[in-house]
């Protein structure tokens, strides 16, 4: 498959989203060369934000790992993450009552901040739960896949109330071969497994995008194919970008290996307008 060059595509557009975990980060860091690009990006004056679909870190912890990485212009107002569209939900919609939570104790801050009082799931006690408002997927750690899940299981079955999807991922890159279950994907089974559909916040549904969109036409004049959407994989990124109107890349540095990439697109007919291997440049 032909792929093309970053710098050639980017320099076609006014703003750049990235996706984050496999496009502009991997499980070792920040990918190589990836600071080279935004130093490209800020000479050509191109915007840019980065859309993550990871509700396990504050915007502020997110840009702080660029920052301490030599990208010092992705700051805080760059991130647009799930867990800020989760918090907003949470915000308008609950009032009062305990909000119970899969994920670590670091990821409860969307919560928080909604000032809304938290509970572990490790924490639950199912002969309890009448106050019990709202059931939120936040991350794949900090809690016992067996014991928990199926607390989480049975807590659905035991009480109808709301339940949010803070990170619609399925999986995500644990090296260049294997993958591991994410949050998104527990949330599947659980579906599954009730019959019930929850309520998702993040790529490819379009108040991401939307959020987005509308935070950088604040800097600048923008229709949506002044933009590029860039990400690592089809089913999120891409056809979240494609649905809402946007060109988009899809980069072979992530979830989408270079050797599966034609046969993945055929598969799904999500069709990236460019195909490239890497937004990091020397």
């Amino acid at each position: 498959m032909k792929t093309k060059d970053f710098r050639s595509v980017a320099t076609r557009y006014k703003a750049v989203f990235f996706d984050a975990f496999g496009v502009l980060k991997n499980h070792k860091g920040i990918i190589p060369g990836v600071e080279n690009t935004f130093d490209f990006l800020d000479e050509k004056g191109i915007d840019y934000y980065v859309l993550t679909n990871d509700a396990s870190r504050s915007p502020e912890e997110l840009a702080r790992i660029y920052q301490i990485n030599g990208i010092p212009s992705i700051t805080t107002d760059k991130i647009i993450s799930s867990g800020m569209l989760a918090h907003d939900w949470l915000k308008l919609k609950i009032k009062k009552g305990r909000v119970a939570y899969l994920g670590t104790e670091q990821s409860a801050h969307y919560i928080e901040l909604a000032g809304l009082e938290t509970l572990p799931i490790s924490q639950l006690d199912l002969q309890d739960v009448d106050d019990v408002q709202c059931l939120v997927f936040l991350d794949d750690e900090g809690f016992d896949w067996n014991n928990d899940i199926n607390k989480v299981v049975n807590l659905l079955r035991k009480k109808s109330m709301s339940v949010i999807v803070a990170n619609t991922d399925i999986n995500y890159p644990l090296n260049r071969t294997d993958i591991a279950i994410a949050i998104g994907g527990i949330s599947d089974m659980v579906e599954e497994i009730l019959g019930r559909h929850f309520i998702r916040f993040g790529k490819p549904d379009a108040q991401m995008f939307m959020f987005a969109y509308e935070k950088a036409c604040k800097k600048q004049a923008l229709n949506r194919d002044d933009i590029l959407m860039v990400g690592d994989t089809l089913l999120t990124d891409i056809m979240g970008g494609n649905k809402f109107g946007m060109d988009t890349m899809l980069v072979l540095s992530g979830n989408t290996l270079p050797e599966n990439a034609k046969m993945k697109i055929r598969s799904t007919g999500i069709i990236p307008t460019y195909v490239c291997d890497s937004v990091a440049s020397f």
